[in-house]
């Protein structure tokens, strides 16, 4: 098997057909022996519907995995990976905002390129507002300096690469994923390869602004802790600086014999100490919330359902 494509899907009834179609377009002259594996992710309109409905064409490439409920995107692309058994493995969206023809460049380097692991795809021009850019890049040059690990701004998970990388990625096997970091953390020769993103076939877009600021949040979380020193040194200082300010006011009492309200004084101080404490209290709370998730060793996902042509061909040996 050449190519493995990983397909999350929720809520695209309107796009997942035209996605198929447009992936054996894209494919026919270049790439034969591929498998497309679609992972329904909780969906709520007729995706899963739409999806028996590709399988039931006896193509012999298909591949459906169905969750029992939401468990997120990330979850999503790690049930296709597990499931994936192509040279290559590639990632990509089913609004068709990722095209099935930029899939056949990456194909194409690897080829070319056999010192090149894993050929990621970024967008050189944002198509998004300008406020949702400035947090995003924002995000990333925070997290650069915080991390161990780079993040190349605008590089998505959209991306394709070799067998190997794909079993490090499902050794990762925490419950709070954030694939940028494990990209990054796993390492291998990464190529970086711009792409223009088009315009969504149908539906709307699953991120709002609420739900992007979470996700970075995990990130933050995940693949640093620098928070948590930051919050050390944050209350290091706010402490010398409360000292200092207590030294002033009292020379400034007995030099100027300058009257101020004591109780202002007081509330403030009290103000203060309560928020750092506060500001303190939430960082490490974040942090033991994730260790108390983890430590549960839930699944990542739950299959309801996993549709495979392995299994059809394992039913014809059998009734022979």
């Amino acid at each position: 098997m050449k190519l493995s494509l990983v397909v999350p899907c929720y809520n695209e009834e309107d796009t997942i057909e035209k996605f198929y179609e447009a992936v054996k377009g894209a494919f026919i002259n270049h790439i034969k022996e591929y498998e497309l594996i679609f992972v329904n992710d909780g969906s709520r309109d007729q995706t899963l519907h739409k999806l028996h409905q590709i399988y039931n064409k006896k193509e012999k490439n298909i591949k459906v995995v169905s969750f029992s409920r939401n468990f997120g995107k990330e979850a999503a692309m790690f049930a296709g990976l597990k499931q994936a058994i192509g040279e290559y493995v590639t990632i990509i969206d089913a609004d068709l905002q990722q095209r099935p023809e930029v899939v056949v460049k990456m194909v194409e380097i690897l080829d070319e390129k056999p010192e090149i692991d894993c050929v990621a795809a970024y967008q050189e021009e944002r198509k998004e507002g300008k406020v949702l850019s400035f947090f995003k890049n924002s995000f990333y040059k925070l997290i650069n300096k915080m991390a161990e690990v780079d993040f190349v701004s605008g590089a998505s998970d959209f991306r394709t690469f070799r067998q190997p990388v794909n079993q490090a990625i499902q050794n990762m096997t925490e419950y709070n994923r954030f694939s940028k970091g494990i990209f990054s953390w796993v390492g291998f020769e990464v190529f970086y390869m711009p792409y223009e993103v088009q315009e969504r076939e149908g539906g709307t877009s699953k991120w709002s602004f609420v739900k992007l600021f979470h996700y970075a949040l995990d990130g933050i979380m995940a693949f640093t802790t620098a928070p948590l020193k930051i919050a050390v040194s944050l209350g290091g200082i706010l402490s010398f600086g409360s000292v200092v300010y207590f030294i002033v006011y009292l020379l400034d009492y007995l030099l100027n014999r300058h009257e101020m309200s004591q109780m202002e004084l007081i509330i403030g101080i009290i103000l203060l100490l309560c928020g750092l404490q506060l500001l303190v209290l939430g960082i490490i709370g974040e942090y033991l919330a994730k260790l108390y998730i983890e430590g549960k060793n839930r699944p990542i996902y739950i299959a309801k359902e996993i549709l495979s042509y392995s299994d059809e061909n394992e039913e014809k040996k059998d009734d022979q």
